[in-house]
């Protein structure tokens, strides 16, 4: 018997769907640390100690592996939303409350933030390539249009103008939170508070009613 017979195999041995989580789980661990580059399939079958091999076997390329990182990110983003318009009634501070709940996901988790819309199915329209991590977690851009129809059934809102207002809104709160995670604008408290609250005004003020003439 060599010493090569004898040496432990540090590779771990997993049950066919539990590889998979594990793959999924340690991308998004990656991924919380430095974004969608750090998500490639060599590096996190190292990380979660198999060959690069096995993982291959689950996922056909980075991208397939980046897309379940991303599904993961718009779950977390899109809980955190349903978390802040549930503790509401009022329509308005619903709205307000899915912006600020975008802004907040995004300074406190950039990295997957910057993973959310890397890959982006259901919002354009596709079934999703592959099961979600969570099936029933809610997609953001479902959210909003939901609060912005809330907005029109409580007479805040035009029926004419919600056609593509989830666009306008979104691009707005979107850009600021880009700004704000990767710069040139300050990201102390304060600077936020007051930038979130110029974008949700601009908002309001674009879209619902209180502002016609």
């Amino acid at each position: 018997m060599t010493a090569s017979d004898t040496r432990p195999d540090r590779r771990k041995s997993y049950h066919h769907g539990a590889l998979r989580s594990t793959l999924i789980e340690t991308s998004v661990a990656l991924a919380r640390a430095g974004g969608p580059d750090r998500v490639v399939l060599r590096e996190v079958a190292r990380a979660a100690g198999v060959s690069h091999s096995a993982a291959y076997r689950h996922f056909a390329d980075r991208e397939a592996l980046l897309a379940e990182v991303s599904r993961y990110a718009r779950a977390q983003l899109g809980a955190e939303m349903r978390r802040r318009i549930d503790q509401t009634d009022d329509v308005l501070l619903r709205l307000g409350a899915v912006g600020a709940a975008y802004i907040d996901f995004a300074l406190s988790e950039p990295g997957l933030f910057r993973c959310a819309f890397v890959s982006h199915p259901v919002a354009a329209g596709d079934p999703p390539a592959a099961p979600s991590t969570d099936d029933a977690a809610p997609e953001p851009f479902t959210i909003l249009g939901q609060v912005l129809d809330e907005a029109v059934h409580a007479g805040l809102m035009r029926s004419q103008r919600r056609p593509g207002a989830e666009i306008a809104a979104w691009s707005a709160v979107h850009g600021l939170a880009v700004l704000l995670v990767d710069g040139p604008l300050p990201d102390t408290p304060p600077a936020v508070a007051f930038a979130v609250d110029q974008v949700l005004t601009l908002i309001a003020n674009g879209l619902l009613n209180q502002t016609d003439t």
